[in-house]
């Protein structure tokens, strides 16, 4: 029988009583040196399945267009792409995926929640986390988006209670919490240096005992919104991890795998390419591969998030020996399996037994009834909101995610340059909008998963920018908007540029075959055809979120004059109303405000 929401948090709550720190691991032995008892209990040996997957930011319905296709790389050198995602049929993959395993555990890397669409970030994600539950998730790390709406709110996630300010969602019903612990164990309170949540839990069962330790992107300072996080400190990942590695292995726990929301690059888009070729770990670029250079030896397996990218590779340890790390993309397109050989005589895992993949949330499977129903509740509960054109489109509006000019990201920019630039809304002159504050395209074309109508609901809105950061208008001198774009490419963002999307009129030379600030052609920069003089004060519209300085702009802080005007969505809504109709849909903006060298 299965065990009830609250049973299951007596399980987790008795998982992590004792909490103090971290575990070690023995030397690999050979593939096949013991009796196996392949996940069945018996021998010395049995497999433990572990399914995990991250960044599923409430995508709970199938993402549309691009955001929800992933692409497979054939052996004929030719790929093709493959609808993916959607909570109904996420659930019917994960529990086919089970079937047959004794030893199965379900974790993932963190952002489960935040910059989700409509259906779920209308009602603080409280539906993601009833959905997570009946995937029956046993763990995860907290990501730089479960920081979104603060620390107070993601403690009410965990724990359960109705919205402070929205309060409950259902009459007589209150939102139960997460049945499965989110971990943290390198954000803690800067009086008392004690952990945010639980840094680690031990999953268990006759006698097999992995400990999961979750570690948050040290970097989310600079990715949330300051108040967000006000109060805490990020820590070193790997610090964080080799401190709880210790803990674990004082509690006789010799079997660990981290869960950290922080990621790399694979060479190659296909969720399927060998990142392992022609060597260990050759494939794959980005922060994460220091981190598992320097993590520990005595982690098994490293679960990672963050750069929505697809890898199941290994890279070696600080001892040289090969150690797995994997990612699943973004969104519920996928879900990796991998399989960890636990030796019960050492209570270790065997490292040269691992075995990982990745594999397609296809949506040729049945939809699973239990999610059908809850995503049908909340539908009903979102429609009257969700279902209001605001505006019409005659083509796809395209975010694609490797493009330093993206069709949608100018016109955000243009609907937040007229929407700040009349005198008594902030005087606006340009507008610069970050690339991650978009989190979905505008589909129209049925091809490309959208519904072929052309009608842009608030819903629809709503996902493509779902934080509602308020909109600001700021006197910036010439020299400040230089630096600001020299700051794309250079500083925090020197590894992973962070190409800021801008308004018709301001254009400028982005040089690819140079390194760093002096990737900005300086004299390219230019204002409706002057160039800017760095003497100049200019009235830039930008949100918040850039204008605390976040994704790395450290020069935008130093602002001056703010002026704090609508919402980003109600800007784009409106900018919606006053430039398209049925008869007269907006087509897709032009591209070649920046231009790019190769």
């Amino acid at each position: 029988m299965s065990a009830t929401p609250h049973q299951k948090r007596r399980r987790i709550l008795a998982a992590v009583a004792g909490l103090t720190t971290v575990g070690a691991l023995v030397a690999a032995m050979p593939a096949g040196a013991h009796d196996r008892g392949h996940g069945h209990g018996q021998g010395r040996t049995v497999d433990v399945q572990l399914l995990s997957f991250n960044d599923l930011h409430g995508n709970l319905q199938p993402p549309a267009g691009s955001a929800g296709r992933v692409t497979h790389a054939n052996e004929d050198g030719t790929t093709r792409t493959i609808d993916a995602g959607g909570a109904e049929y996420l659930a019917t993959h994960l529990r086919q995926a089970r079937a047959g395993h004794k030893y199965s555990i379900t974790a993932a890397a963190g952002d489960m929640i935040g910059a989700s669409p409509m259906l779920s970030g209308l009602f603080h994600d409280e539906p993601t986390i009833e959905a997570l539950n009946e995937l029956e998730l046993d763990v995860t790390s907290v990501g730089n988006h479960e920081f979104d709406e603060g620390a107070k709110e993601l403690s009410r996630i965990q724990n359960g209670g109705c919205h402070e300010k929205d309060g409950c969602f259902e009459e007589g019903k209150e939102f139960e919490g997460a049945d499965f612990p989110f971990l943290t164990s390198n954000v803690t309170d800067e009086k008392t240096g004690r952990p945010l949540l639980d840094p680690y839990f031990i999953w268990e069962r006759d006698g097999v005992r992995i400990g999961f330790i979750g570690v948050t992107l040290e970097g989310t300072p600079n990715i949330v919104s300051a108040e967000g996080i006000k109060g805490l400190k990020f820590a070193d990942e790997v610090e964080a991890i080799n401190k709880y590695t210790r803990i674990l292995e004082r509690k006789g726990v010799r079997s660990i795998v981290a869960l950290i929301h922080e990621g790399g690059s694979p060479a190659s888009a296909s969720y399927n390419y060998n990142c392992d070729s022609p060597g260990p770990g050759d494939g794959i670029s980005g922060p994460i591969v220091d981190i598992a250079k320097n993590v520990s030896p005595q982690v098994d397996a490293l679960v990672t998030g963050h750069t929505h990218q697809a890898y199941a590779c290994t890279v070696p340890d600080p001892s040289g020996t090969p150690r797995t790390v994997t990612s699943a993309a973004s969104f519920g397109k996928l879900y990796t399996d991998t399989t960890l050989t636990y030796d019960r005589r050492t209570r270790d895992i065997v490292r040269t037994s691992v075995a990982s993949a990745n594999h397609v949330v296809t949506r040729d499977v049945p939809k699973a009834e239990d999610m059908t129903k809850l995503i049908d509740r909340w539908n009903v509960l979102a429609a009257p909101i969700a279902n209001r054109p605001v505006g019409y489109i005659s083509a796809d509006i395209d975010n694609p995610f490797d493009a330093p000019e993206k069709p949608l990201g100018n016109l955000i920019a243009d609907a937040q340059l007229e929407g700040l630039a009349p005198a008594d809304k902030g005087g606006a002159q340009l507008a610069l909008m970050n690339p991650g504050g978009i989190r979905a395209p505008l589909t129209h074309a049925t091809s490309a998963g959208g519904e072929g109508d052309g009608v842009v609901t608030y819903g629809e809105a709503f996902t493509v920018q779902p934080f509602t950061n308020m909109m600001t208008a700021v006197d910036l001198t010439g020299a400040q908007l230089i630096t600001t774009l020299q700051q794309q490419v250079s500083g925090a963002n020197l590894a992973a540029p962070k190409i800021l999307q801008v308004s018709k009129g301001f254009t400028y030379t982005l040089d690819m075959t140079k390194t760093g600030a002096d990737r900005i052609v300086v004299g390219s920069v230019k204002l409706n055809g002057e160039a800017i003089d760095p003497a100049k004060t200019y009235r830039v519209a930008m949100n918040e979120f850039l204008a605390g300085g976040g994704d790395g702009f450290a020069v935008l802080k130093e602002h001056r004059n703010k002026l704090v005007g609508a919402s980003d969505l109600d800007v784009l809504t409106a900018y919606f109303a006053a430039h398209s109709s049925p008869s007269a849909p907006l087509a897709p903006p032009a591209t070649g405000r920046i231009t790019v060298v190769k």
